[in-house]
């Protein structure tokens, strides 16, 4: 456990060994929140996109559906067309 002081800008600097220990790198983004009376940080990954890509690959495909229902809106609003 680490003890650190908040400076007159109200800035903290997370402990190297707390860094290292959850991977934190200079410049990269953490997700802070607040639980109950105390805060919690989690490091988020350098490159979102690629961390989640395929995340949701199993199921039916949200692309093909919402495609879908946009073909069947075309076709709907072709009929109400004079």
């Amino acid at each position: 456990m680490s003890t650190v002081k908040v400076s007159s800008k109200c800035q903290i600097v997370v402990p190297k060994k707390v860094r290292d220990a959850l991977g934190i790198k200079p410049e990269q983004k953490v997700f802070i929140r607040v639980v109950k009376d105390h805060a919690e940080i989690t490091p988020l990954p350098q490159d979102p996109v690629k961390e989640f890509c395929g995340i949701f690959g199993k199921g039916p495909s949200l692309t093909r559906a919402l495609l879908k229902e946009r073909k069947e809106d075309a076709r709907v609003e072709e009929k109400k067309a004079p």
